[in-house]
């Protein structure tokens, strides 16, 4: 698949009124923006997350159906629980059809405001979905000590790659897809995932190594390229991590093996990427990074922001779902299998 905006927002447009004390475009148009590259990252990048990745696949996730199924609009839901790394159990829900047609899985993520409760509509029809709340977030993985606000969590353990709290969040990725497939067997023919934001950058990150995934749908997805991420002034996560590198400057080594931009170039399966050109949360050269470092088939929709209310928005919503859910429903069916990088 080539690599493309899918709408209109190459063309002129008026610029988005804000009151903002930084400009959330960072400069950049979108030929700019298809320019930012990834970081190499470090020479054990890779063997890092290898590893990691099969502490991961030994964990016995556990996976518990808690309390009643109920049934929304053709959709049967219930409250999950699975075992994830560290001994963390992490709570989520589980979504299948009501009539019990699955072709196909999706471990479906969050951004940093978490969630309360399953989005069904979100992945395409026939589809078994996980909805996990990574470690430390949402309404059911909430942890002792652990800051459930972005500022907070995203700091927590930053001292040591191996300590690094986002690490564990990779790991219950992981973790979910294993659960999902015990739970529902059919979901192993055909894994996919979506992630919008923080969830965006856990899932590129996540993805390279596990070739159980065919497909992914990343939505303004964060982490992407930290050395140019660190020194754009930002309204989210971004924020505090450039506050503490001003205090540490050895973090930026730390987050070298957390860089989403870096891990995509290791990503091999299809991916839709949704990236916005002006975003106060998430600066946008670090979104584009990550699609253009991506190794595999991609697609990309040009968003006109990202975590800002804005003129058409709405449209622009409905236009991505439905987007993403046809890729993930189509990509890489005609391919043969890629073996995890």
């Amino acid at each position: 698949m080539p690599t493309h905006p899918l709408n209109s927002h190459d063309g002129e447009l008026s610029p988005l009124q804000h009151d903002f004390p930084f400009d959330p475009t960072h400069g950049h148009d979108l030929p700019r923006l298809l320019a930012v590259e990834a970081p190499e990252g470090p020479d054990d990048f890779a063997g890092f997350w290898r590893e990691r990745h099969a502490r991961a696949l030994g964990v016995d996730p556990d996976p518990r159906i808690e309390g009643p199924w109920t049934t929304v609009d053709g959709v049967r839901i219930a409250d999950v629980s699975y075992l994830s790394t560290d001994g963390i159990r992490i709570g989520g829900w589980l979504t299948v059809p009501a009539d019990g047609g699955v072709t196909q899985g999706c471990v479906s993520t969050h951004g940093y405001g978490g969630r309360e409760a399953p989005d069904p509509w979100q992945a395409p029809a026939r589809t078994a979905t996980i909805w996990p709340c990574l470690r430390g977030l949402g309404t059911r993985s909430l942890l002792p000590g652990v800051p459930p606000n972005s500022a907070g969590h995203v700091l927590q353990g930053i001292g040591s790659r191996e300590s690094y709290l986002i690490g564990g969040c990779v790991a219950d990725v992981w973790c979910a897809a294993t659960a999902l497939q015990r739970l529902v067997p059919e979901a192993a023919a055909r894994l996919t995932y979506l992630g919008t934001s923080f969830g965006g950058g856990i899932g590129a990150l996540a993805l390279p190594w596990d070739d159980r995934f065919h497909a992914a749908g990343l939505t303004v997805p964060t982490f992407g390229n930290h050395p140019l991420r660190v020194t754009l002034p930002c309204t989210g996560s971004g924020e505090s991590v450039r506050t503490r590198l001003a205090e540490d400057p050895a973090v930026l080594d730390v987050l070298a093996y957390f860089d989403a931009a870096t891990a995509a170039r290791h990503l091999r399966i299809p991916v839709h990427v949704a990236a916005a050109l002006f975003d106060p949360s998430v600066p946008p050269p670090g979104q584009f990074a990550i699609h253009n470092a991506l190794a595999g088939p991609r697609e990309l929709l040009v968003l006109r922001a990202g975590h800002f209310d804005h003129p058409g928005e709405r449209a622009e919503t409905a236009a991505l779902e439905e987007a993403q859910r046809h890729f993930l429903s189509t990509a890489g069916r005609t391919e043969a299998p890629h073996p995890a990088a």
